[in-house]
Formats: C-alpha cells, structure tokens, sequence
C-alpha cells in the first residue's frame, strides 16, 4: 500500500464522520480482534459461506502465499493455507468469495504506483474442513486496457461470478471489469467500466443488489444494476481506522465488516437497518405514483472535536511516514 500525501490526508480527516456503534448480536455479526501474531497487515476480508462466523485474511506483501482463517467468536486463526502452484507474491491486496465457492486472491498492489505491467489473481476452493493445509492454486495474469494501473480492491459478484477491481488513484480511481471467465491460459484484459474515489477495499453484498466501497476516510454503497454502479452512492458510517484497508459484508448481510492493518488489529461490524417497511395508505403517495426504492442505511456515529484533533494527526503521521520512506530511497 502508499499512505496519503499530506494534503489529501489532512483534506480527508477534515470531512471523515463519524464512528459507529458496535453491531448487536440482533445482527449476527459483531467486532473482534484479530488474535494472530502473525498477521500483521491485514489487507482484506471475506466472510466464510460454509463456516460461520469465519472470516478470511491475508497478510499485505513480505509474507508468502499465505491465507489465514480467523473465528470472529474468538478472533483466533483456524487455519492456515498455503498456496502452490504460483509465482511468488508481490502485494496481495484483497479476498473475495465467489459463487463458485473459491476464494479469489489478488495480488493487484503496485507501489510504484503502476508501474508493473501485469498482476494475478490467485484461485482455490474454500478448503470444506478447518486447519492448516497446503492447496495448489490457480493463477491468472491481469492487465488493464488502459495501462497500468495500482489497486487494492478486488470484488467477485455472487451471482455473476465476474471479477471486478477498483485501482486506487489520488484524483480519480477507475472500476475495471474483468472478462466474462477468467483463463488461466492466457491475460485476462480488464476494462474500465465507471469513475471511483481513493478505494482501498470494496464487497459486493451477498445478494449482489449492492457494491461498498471504502478508502482510508470513506466508505459508499452503491446501487448495483446491469453489472454497473448505479448514481452517486450513500455514505456508509465508516469507522476510524489507522490503516483501514479492507471491507466485506457478513455472510447473512446484516453488517459490513471493516477491518485495518496492525498488530491485534480490530475488525468492527457496522449494522445495517433493514430496509423500510411499507408505509399505511394514508402516509403513502398518492395512486399511481412511483413508490420510492426503500434504503438500507447504516447506523449513524457521533463526531467531536477531540476525534478531529485524533484524525488530523494521524493524518500528518502518515503523511510524515510516507516522507521517511521516500528519503531512505
């Protein structure tokens, strides 16, 4: 990953809301702490389809072919899969779940900032049994068509199967569309399909109707209809996170997960309110007049001005980090 430049940071923390309140046990998912010493950068999340309450993670770069699986019950790892079959990852940036019960996962990151003509994804069934194992992945080798390009979001629609990615941009990030089905025998040429902001992470919500996408001060939920993005999106009470790297929805869709790079790192569930019921006769409008499409919002936070002190210098030690790092080069 690349931190902020000081001026988008210190512009960000300015208009960052607020965090939320901790999910309920109402909604089926809550927050836990990430208990393995060994993940230290958390850089994606997939909610388990077959395994309750399990999530899947990976470590950023300078870790292996590594995918961790933690119990959010407890926050300890349950299994340990090591991939083969594949070249030795650079930055793997995210984890997704497709409908084919495989988990996706994308060695996309550049952190020279798109300069690497080509990345992977990595593919391998979510393994039926918990514990430490070793699989033998599918690799496939990606290009965008207008060049390269740094990301850290990749989102497989759960209905579709189709890959997307969103590249990560100070100005104006793209959402690239991969092909209908992925080869492994040849480049897979993903095509940018609509504009997003600074995105880090993004999930598409188990019913495929919705696409979340977050950066280190925002996250937006997006309508999504004839495999586009729809409007402007909603804002998604997104909580503080330091690093905050990766989002997905829990598997019953009841909550978004967000989680951030760290030693002990927290993953906070945010709850969804389920969508509006139907109005009686006389609140709703009148005969032949368009229903409006009910919303499923999150649930609001507080921000004060202590939380804006706290952001604002965070914001600059980033900015201060990323100086460090390019004066030791």
């Amino acid at each position: 990953m690349r931190l902020l430049p000081i001026s988008t940071a210190f512009a960000a923390a300015l208009v960052l809301t607020a965090s939320p309140v901790a999910a309920s046990a109402a909604t089926g998912a809550s927050d836990f702490t990430i208990q393995d010493p060994r993940i230290t950068e958390s850089s994606g999340l997939a909610a388990s389809r077959i395994h309750p309450g399990v999530y899947w993670t990976h470590n950023d770069s300078d870790d292996g072919p590594y995918v961790y699986a933690v119990d959010s019950a407890t926050g300890r790892t349950v299994a340990r899969v090591t991939l083969t079959g594949i070249g030795r990852p650079r930055d793997v940036e995210a984890i997704s779940l497709g409908p084919d019960g495989q988990l996706y996962v994308a060695d996309i990151g550049d952190n020279r900032d798109g300069t690497w003509d080509h990345v992977w994804i990595y593919r391998f069934p979510e393994p039926r049994e918990l514990g430490d194992a070793t699989v033998k992945a599918e690799q496939f080798t990606v290009r965008y068509a207008d060049g390269p390009r740094n990301a850290e979001a990749l989102m497989v629609h759960p209905v579709t199967g189709r890959v997307y990615i969103a590249s990560k941009n100070e100005r104006t990030g793209g959402l690239y569309e991969g092909p209908e089905r992925l080869s492994a025998d040849g480049t897979n040429v993903f095509r940018r399909i609509a504009d997003v902001p600074w995105v880090t992470d993004g999930a598409f919500s188990p019913d495929g109707g919705r696409l979340t996408l977050r950066g280190y001060f925002f996250a937006r939920t997006y309508p999504w209809k004839d495999g586009r993005p729809q409007g402007p999106g909603e804002a998604v009470s997104a909580p503080w996170q330091g690093q905050a790297e990766s989002v997905t929805y829990s598997a019953d869709g009841s909550a978004l997960m967000f989680g951030s790079e760290g030693t002990n790192s927290r993953v906070i569930a945010v709850p969804l309110r389920p969508a509006a019921t139907t109005p009686p006769p006389s609140a709703g409008p009148a005969p032949g007049t368009p229903a409006a499409p009910a919303k499923q919002e999150p649930q609001p936070g507080t921000f004060t001005k202590g939380a804006l002190t706290l952001l604002v210098a965070t914001a600059l030690v980033l900015a201060g980090r990323r100086l460090v790092r390019r004066r030791g080069r």
